[in-house]
């Protein structure tokens, strides 16, 4: 559970989710992250702890990310199978059953449909929700209809080698599915958030857009990044030979010199610009997953822990 700035929904939403657990009669843990709350959703998760041994909590340093959260709830947990879940309400703790009874059925990840979210808000927000899900299901080759639904369930043993950083969150299924998961999804409930304002906008759009083409590529060409690499290539090269022969007709047929045109150049000149850009960026995130396994490194610190032995 990622938690920033929500104490008035934590006392239901702790009281629901055990009773919730109680009625499944299996054992569980409940992991709560504080991912640098500036309001009381520390003190009020250090009380519930201190009711129910099996809460957990995990209080990070200062504000690290829903990502981070996250991952530090994966590298914690210790269950077989493992449920994330908002902690605005917005997703309902009555669902998850329905997840754990298709991870029962042999799938190894299970995500989350919010069916009716965004009603009477189509143009806004649902709209280009169901164009951002196509677009990411297409491009992935994963299909699901809502992938910024927290409310997943997964096999352990199919996240535990996952790393996570940056905001991939939403794309775990991806990554998992480049190791051989089987997934599915359950159409859940979804309420309105009760307290607070969602941190939807449309700098979060452009975020998950430029997430979507890191994941791309390492689903296709991390291991071969030269069939990518050479893909741009060939197009520079086959660009710059075209120029050439537009270079020597301008010369030898029109009669005229071929410094004389701009547009020519700034054409070239913005190919190879935009080339570039793409390849450093995917360079750095090559880097920086590098950097994270090879040196077991987290983007998060954490400040304490509850409850764990």
């Amino acid at each position: 559970m990622p938690i920033y700035n929500e104490e008035k929904s934590l006392t239901e939403l702790f009281t629901r989710s055990v009773s919730v657990l109680a009625e499944m009669l299996c054992d569980y843990e409940i992991i709560a992250v504080n991912d640098g709350s500036s309001d009381n959703s520390l003190e009020v998760l250090k009380k519930l702890a201190a009711k129910n041994q099996k809460i957990k909590i995990i209080n990070f340093q200062r504000n690290f990310g829903q990502t981070a959260a996250i991952s530090a709830c994966f590298g914690s947990a210790t269950g077989d199978v493992v449920i994330s879940i908002d902690s605005d309400l917005e997703n309902n703790p009555e669902d998850i059953p329905h997840l754990v009874e298709k991870i029962n059925q042999g799938y190894d990840i299970v995500s989350g449909w919010r069916q009716k979210r965004w009603q009477g808000k189509f143009i806004t927000r649902k709209l280009p929700s169901i164009l951002a899900n196509s677009l990411i299901s297409r491009i992935t080759g994963i299909k699901l209809h809502d992938y910024g639904c927290t409310l997943k369930a997964y096999r352990r043993e199919m996240i535990k080698e996952i790393s996570l950083y940056g905001e991939m969150h939403r794309f775990i299924p991806v990554y998992a599915a480049m190791g051989g998961a089987k997934i599915t999804e359950v159409i859940v409930n979804y309420q309105p958030r009760k307290y607070g304002k969602s941190n939807y906008n449309l700098n979060r759009t452009f975020k998950v857009i430029s997430d979507l083409f890191t994941v791309a590529f390492l689903s296709s060409y991390f291991n071969r990044p030269m069939h990518f690499f050479g893909k741009f290539g060939f197009v520079s090269l086959f660009s710059g030979f075209l120029s050439g022969i537009g270079m020597f007709y301008l010369k030898y047929i029109e009669g005229v010199h071929f410094v004389q045109t701009p547009l020519p150049l700034l054409t070239i000149f913005l190919i190879v610009i935009g080339i570039l850009f793409i390849l450093m960026g995917l360079l750095a995130e090559i880097l920086i997953r590098i950097y994270y396994e090879s040196n077991k490194k987290t983007d998060y610190i954490i400040k304490e822990k509850i409850n764990f032995d």
